[in-house]
């Protein structure tokens, strides 16, 4: 028996001296209020209204109890209200990458405080997100693993100085430009051009720059890997510095910088992706493991973190991510 829903229909019934209005009061069928009230009855063993007269009147057992009934239905309201604001109060963490929108972030912000929920929003590098799981100073965040075993996908590529006008001030990109930018880029054509006739900015590799978010070990080993392949010389990705200083860099046409189509959108410079899906971010969205709750992201959580990063629109809501010894381990296998 729901004591209290039982509790709420005896006395909503003293109140109206109706069934039917005390029905109509708390929003249920008049059947299913007499039978609250009757199973209360059987409960207490003895009748609290007498129903042998045309209107409902209070039994002496009915008026004894009203007041015990009215004082646990006041505490369980105070519980309520006391859990509420216990909720809005407990601050949970979301570690995310560095690169991330504050648009997108506030999203998440203000969808967390529409359902009582307080976020502060943490960025991280992967390791400080995953270590920050583990030893539940964060509450959700977005783990790094390899492409191809992610719930969130993110494409990466180069981003670059955007056109120049004549007075040497960026250009509006022109209709042709907005159509050739997204060509996957090969690595294989940032190969330098030898001879007379190459344009100077051919005749030697332009440095890569890869953000802190691209440099897990397993992420660089790719890139590595995939450069040497393409013939690049030796020491063309570089770490990038402060983000400020790489893409001042960036913008100056003096290098390229390994990131998302959001970040460099943001920051006004030329971007196209790179055609190896190897080398893209792939995320899990991983909850941290604490006494008393399962290690499960929210799935309206979940979107809002994919948009968070720039991940494809279609993304599976039920993604998680157990924090402790299985995030690192995922980490270290997946990359």
């Amino acid at each position: 028996m729901d004591l209290l829903a039982h509790l709420e229909a005896y006395v909503a019934a003293v109140d109206e001296a109706s069934f039917s209005r005390a029905a109509e009061r708390l929003g249920i069928a008049q059947p299913l209020l007499s039978r609250r009230i009757k199973m209360l009855e059987e409960h207490f063993g003895g009748q609290l209204f007498d129903r042998s007269r045309r209107q409902v009147e209070t039994t002496e057992l009915g008026h004894l109890l009203l007041p015990y009934a009215q004082d646990v239905l006041d505490r369980a309201q105070r519980l309520g209200h006391v859990a509420r604001s216990a909720r809005q109060s407990a601050v949970h963490a979301v570690g995310v990458p560095a690169d991330c929108g504050p648009a997108a972030l506030a999203r998440i912000i203000r969808a967390g405080a529409e359902r009582d929920v307080t976020f502060a929003v943490r960025e991280l590098p992967p390791d400080e997100r995953v270590a920050g799981l583990a030893d539940t100073s964060l509450a959700y965040a977005l783990v790094r693993v390899a492409p191809e075993n992610a719930a969130l996908r993110v494409p990466l590529g180069l981003a670059s100085a955007p056109p120049q006008s004549p007075d040497g001030a960026a250009a509006a990109p022109s209709e042709a430009h907005r159509r050739t930018r997204r060509r996957a880029i090969h690595l294989e054509d940032l190969r330098p051009r030898r001879g007379v006739g190459a344009p100077r900015e051919r005749r030697a590799a332009v440095p890569i720059l890869a953000m802190a978010e691209d440099q897990l070990p397993t992420a660089q080993d790719r890139l590595r890997r995939a450069v040497a392949r393409a013939g690049l010389p030796e020491g063309t990705v570089r770490p990038a510095g402060p983000t400020a200083t790489a893409l001042a860099e960036t913008l100056a046409g003096q290098v390229t910088l390994l990131c998302t189509e959001p970040f460099a959108r943001r920051h006004g410079a030329n971007w196209a992706p790179l055609d190896n899906a190897s080398l893209h971010r792939g995320y899990d969205a991983g909850a941290a493991r604490r006494p008393g709750n399962a290690a499960h992201v929210p799935d309206w959580l979940v979107p809002l973190l994919a948009a968070a990063v720039g991940a494809a629109a279609t993304v599976p809501t039920t993604a998680s991510v157990a924090a402790g010894e299985d995030a690192p381990s995922r980490l270290a296998a997946r990359g």
